[in-house]
């Protein structure tokens, strides 16, 4: 008899490929290839104590399960917020409390376990509430993409508490032959997805940026009067005239408050109030200007975007269809306008 791969063996497989991939697509990268790589293991977990009935993994499966909503807020900090420091080391206290309920009440996992998932799921998600400019570290040409890819990220964790409960549910209620079935699908699927949509281009972090110092830590913002809005926009397009910064494909939100000298927060906010824009629809709309002079002079489309700042043709494709309503090669250059470019904003 040929022997039977439950559906989270091949989740584990395919989640271990994708860590590998981001691990070696960048080094920056790595909070990411370890919550996909951690996901990979809870994935393989499953399968033995679920449908193999290896009992003395039981322990393992429920650190594994406790790691992995630490690991992806660590992801979104490192990859799109800030730089880790040594006060993230808190996050190990879900772990250590795994361990802890393991010897002490090991019928508390059954409700801690959800718990973390709710609580990190819900951070996250309060996190891609405040918006594009909340992930100060992600590249603008991302537009809401990464923004998006946190939403699922952050769901995807409460779907698996969901999945959790479910279990304990049907335990409780008598039937046994439902947390298998759960397992197999909703638990791995969750897991199979987190992995999945961490391999967004726009959540690797750029390389650093060491040459002027962060302002983003300074103290409490204060929204700055209306002039001083406007006079700080005044300076970031001067910056953006002057050394076409638009054109740079790793440009964050950190990197531009630290060529201002402010914090990123009066800089996200100076820009909303004086355009209706994030900080990211701001710098793609120059991008797309670009893009529009580049196929204006004949240029092949492929040239346009290669040429203006973007780091994918899926992120120039829906930029340009956001500010232009049409595909970049239905285009089609107004001959009225003197510079075709600056009908985007830019």
């Amino acid at each position: 008899m040929m022997p039977t791969f439950p559906v989270p063996v091949f989740a584990s497989a395919l989640l271990l490929v994708l860590a590998v991939h981001v691990a070696m697509r960048t080094a920056r990268a790595w909070g990411l290839a370890a919550l996909i790589g951690a996901c990979a293991v809870q994935a393989l977990l499953i399968a033995l104590v679920q449908h193999y009935g290896v009992a003395s993994l039981r322990f393992a499966q429920a650190l594994g399960a406790s790691l992995i909503p630490p690991l992806a807020w660590l992801a979104l900090t490192q990859g799109s917020r800030r730089s880790l420091t040594w006060r993230d080391a808190r996050h190990a206290a879900g772990p250590a409390g795994v361990v802890v309920l393991t010897v002490l009440l090991p019928a508390g996992l059954d409700a801690a376990i959800p718990l973390f998932y709710i609580g990190y799921g819900t951070a996250i998600l309060r996190v891609a509430w405040d918006g594009a400019d909340a992930l100060a570290r992600a590249r603008l040409d991302s537009g809401d993409t990464s923004l998006r890819v946190w939403q699922a990220i952050g769901a995807a964790m409460l779907l698996s508490a969901l999945a959790d409960l479910l279990i304990l549910a049907a335990i409780l209620g008598g039937q046994p032959h439902l947390p298998a079935l759960i397992v197999s699908f909703v638990t791995s699927l969750t897991l199979l997805g987190i992995g999945w949509v961490a391999l967004s281009p726009g959540l690797a972090p750029p390389e650093p940026d060491a040459a002027t110092p962060d302002p983003a830590t300074a103290g409490p913002v204060q929204p700055p009067p209306a002039e001083e809005d406007r006079a700080l926009v005044a300076r970031l397009e001067a910056l953006m005239e002057d050394d076409r910064l638009y054109l740079d494909p790793d440009l964050t939100l950190e990197r531009l408050a630290r060529r201002l000298q402010v914090p990123r927060k009066v800089l996200s906010a100076a820009v909303n109030r004086c355009t209706g824009e994030n900080v990211s629809r701001f710098i793609n709309a120059r991008r797309i200007a670009h893009a529009c002079a580049v196929i204006a002079r004949g240029r092949p489309v492929t040239e346009a975007w290669l040429a203006s700042g973007f780091n994918t043709r899926s992120n120039f494709n829906r930029e340009f269809r956001r500010i232009r309503g049409c595909a970049p090669s239905a285009w089609q250059p107004d001959p009225t306008e003197k510079d075709p470019g600056r009908a985007a904003g830019a």
